[in-house]
């Protein structure tokens, strides 16, 4: 496998055959130009920060540096360096500047062209002088000799005045040259390795990754929301409404049918019309209940208490809260109280509700014979799921003999009181 930095290259033999060590001295000579052009403007904008205009140049330029980094690491890092800065969620040059200013890489970058501008060119340059400069000036003594034609000082030190030690000198050097290419491209990796720990630390991509996910799952669940009450208000305007006026006209047909096969054909269709509405009613209410979307969780909690097959004592105190939260919530405590009614022998239960501190917290308890285990159904880990889309928790507590509790808390923010 081919080697992605200087520091990889130099273990291998054949690291002088290759491109590597030009690479490392393009990178260290290419950072030497950037050095001195930064310090130049990092120059002129302190001089217009006296006049409080050279802040938020400071910034852009640290920014634009930035950028400029990460693509000239690739010179000597194969690895692409991600951009860590987030793009606006708004339009236009003030939410963007409002973004850069609040996140810690435009800063990082800030203190990197300060250090790139007052330290690194500098050392960059004489690394660049000892390991090329010295031994290409050993190299050229004959020529320097030849163009002088009585002596030469060499790299500042003993004088050269015969060829034969002139060509030594430059042999010398040749020797030199390899030799010091190695630390060159260590030194080279090391830089590489300050630039990416400050422009592009890998964390920081995986944390936007995360946070890319994050985000999708949220609008995810935004949209399974937003079509869930779609589908209920179609049922509910559409095909509930037909079939009321169907069952409507049936039963006017049965009443004034005669006695005798087709009016008992018309009460079947009649009985049979009313049993369907009944079980779309039913359906319609588990897709989106309507009294969560008027009233919100407390009123829909309240309203599945009433419905469940086990008596159900509340204690709820909530405000309007984000449509996916009360949705997430509501169905959390409906598939609780199913499974009460169904599986734990319970003879009653509790509902407990609260909001605060930014965070819902609820819990169903009751009385049953516990050993529950949402492991061994998917209707309690589709909605731990769910729930954990929103950031938040949902733990069982079913001890063998009871009593089984069930506990929700997602972090989230009232829309009113």
């Amino acid at each position: 496998m081919d080697p992605r930095t200087p520091w990889q290259a130099l273990t291998r033999g054949d690291y002088l055959r290759g491109g590597w060590p030009w690479r490392s001295a393009g990178y260290l000579a290419s950072g030497v130009l950037v050095g001195v052009a930064v310090l130049a403007v990092l120059l002129v904008l302190a001089a217009f920060s006296l006049l409080l205009v050279g802040v938020p140049l400071l910034l852009l330029a640290g920014v634009a540096l930035g950028g400029a980094e990460r693509w000239r690491l690739r010179l000597v890092d194969a690895e692409p360096a991600a951009d860590p800065h987030r793009t606006p969620d708004e339009p236009g040059l003030a939410a963007w500047l409002r973004v850069r200013v609040r996140e810690q890489a435009t800063w990082r970058e800030l203190a990197y062209a300060l250090l790139l501008g007052c330290v690194l060119w500098p050392l960059e340059g004489l690394a660049l002088a000892v390991a090329l400069g010295a031994p290409l000036a050993l190299m050229t003594t004959p020529v320097q000799l030849a163009l002088d034609g009585q002596e030469v000082r060499v790299l500042k030190g003993p004088l050269v005045t015969t060829y034969p030690v002139a060509c030594a000198a430059a042999l010398a050097g040749l020797a030199l040259l390899p030799a010091l290419l190695y630390p060159l491209g260590a030194l080279a990796g090391a830089r590489a390795a300050l630039t990416r720990l400050l422009l592009a630390p890998r964390d920081t991509e995986l944390r936007r990754r995360i946070g890319e996910v994050t985000r999708s799952r949220a609008r995810l669940v935004a949209a399974f929301e937003a079509e869930r009450r779609r589908i209920e208000r179609d049922l509910h305007d559409g095909a509930q409404q037909r079939l009321v006026a169907l069952t409507m006209t049936l039963g006017l047909a049965r009443l004034d049918a005669p006695p005798g096969p087709l009016a008992d054909q018309l009460a079947k269709a009649h009985d049979e019309a009313g049993r369907v509405l009944t079980e779309l009613r039913e359906l319609i209410h588990g897709i989106h209940p309507q009294v969560l979307a008027d009233y919100g969780l407390g009123a829909a909690l309240t309203d599945a208490a009433d419905r469940s097959a086990v008596p159900v004592a509340t204690d709820l105190d909530l405000p309007r809260l984000p449509p996916p939260v009360e949705s997430a919530a509501y169905f959390a405590v409906c598939e609780a109280l199913t499974n009460i009614g169904r599986h734990s022998g319970a003879t009653r239960a509790r509902l407990t509700a609260r909001h605060g501190g930014e965070l819902l917290r609820m819990e169903v308890e009751d009385d049953g014979t516990g050993g529950a285990d949402a492991s061994r159904g998917t209707g309690l880990t589709g909605l731990a799921d769910r729930i954990a889309v929103l950031d938040g928790r949902l733990a069982i507590i079913s001890p063998k003999g009871g009593p089984t509790v069930l506990r929700v808390e997602i972090p989230c923010q009232a829309l009113c009181g």
